[in-house]
């Protein structure tokens, strides 16, 4: 519940408004920014500042939480005054002594925080904020790796491995704000994911098996690209990688549009070596630049 300001606080916001305003239209355009209605401040309007601002109040008061809401917001938007709002005043000494002793109160009674105070107090918050938040990613990454090397360490047959890398595959890009949609299934055709990146919309193939994807693979996951618009292309994850021969074969007197990532380069991105973004735009320049659809993060390293 807002409380009412006290006696000497609301007499120096009259002191304030009498000595620091001369004309009355932007006395009444401060007002109004403030939050007080219009309505209520012209019926006031032909009476002198002192006496505007002391009905004001009064006004206000009758308003409850609201009215006190909108004093509270007059006497910030005075003390965060760096000068005179009105430079026309007959003594700008007392305008300024008025605003001066305002400002002192204020803060003597913690009604508003100093501005430096404040100022330097939220750039500690935001920092802290930006603290907890990188903290937060890393503990989530590590998580990740965790499962990733459980899943690699187990048994479980590789149509539940591939569902799991799905999953990993989602929380991966949303660490990396990056809007993914999980699998999805078309009136025709299983799609292990989707994503929009720099201008492009990308399809996901996911696999963990034990065997390496062959050409006919390859060429699958580019007939569902092919059929959707131009600027669609293709992302086949194969845990195992692939062979150098079949990837060969694929780009041999065809233009390709799929980039191919493994086990390694989703490891050394999980182990922060590499940011998902910075992994993506290496894969992306190298075949956009060179034709090389399968370059794997390791050799960036070496």
């Amino acid at each position: 519940m807002e409380q009412r300001l006290p006696f000497d606080v609301r007499e120096a916001i009259i002191a304030v408004c009498g000595r620091s305003f001369h004309y009355k239209d932007p006395f009444r355009s401060f007002m109004i920014s403030s939050g007080v209605p219009s309505t209520m401040y012209d019926r006031f309007a032909d009476e002198s500042k002192f006496k505007i601002a002391r009905h004001l109040l009064s006004e206000l008061d009758g308003t409850g939480d609201q009215g006190f809401m909108i004093q509270k917001r007059i006497l910030t938007n005075l003390c965060n005054l760096r000068t005179l709002p009105d430079e026309n005043v007959p003594d700008r000494h007392a305008g300024l002594d008025a605003l001066r002793r305002l400002k002192q109160l204020a803060v003597d009674q913690k009604l508003v925080v100093e501005k430096d105070k404040d100022e330097k107090a939220s750039r500690l918050e935001e920092l802290r904020r930006k603290q907890e938040a990188i903290a937060s990613r890393a503990e989530k990454m590590q998580q990740l790796r965790g499962r990733f090397l459980q899943l690699s360490l187990s048994p479980d047959d590789p149509q539940s491995r591939g569902y799991s890398l799905e999953d990993i595959l989602v929380d991966l890009f949303a660490l990396n704000e990056i809007t993914y949609r999980p699998p999805y299934r078309t009136q025709t055709e299983q799609i292990d994911g989707h994503f929009n990146f720099r201008g492009f919309d990308y399809l996901v193939e996911a696999r963990w098996r034990k065997d390496q994807p062959s050409e006919s693979d390859l060429s699958s996951l580019k007939t569902k690209v092919d059929k959707k618009i131009a600027s669609t292309r293709g992302i086949f994850v194969s845990i195992q990688g692939f062979r150098k021969d079949v990837v060969m074969e694929f780009t041999r007197g065809i233009s390709s549009n799929l980039i191919l990532m493994d086990g390694s380069d989703i490891n050394l991105i999980l182990e922060g070596q590499i940011s998902l973004v910075d992994a993506l735009e290496m894969k992306i320049e190298k075949a956009a630049q060179e034709g090389i659809i399968y370059f794997p993060l390791a050799q960036r390293f070496s």
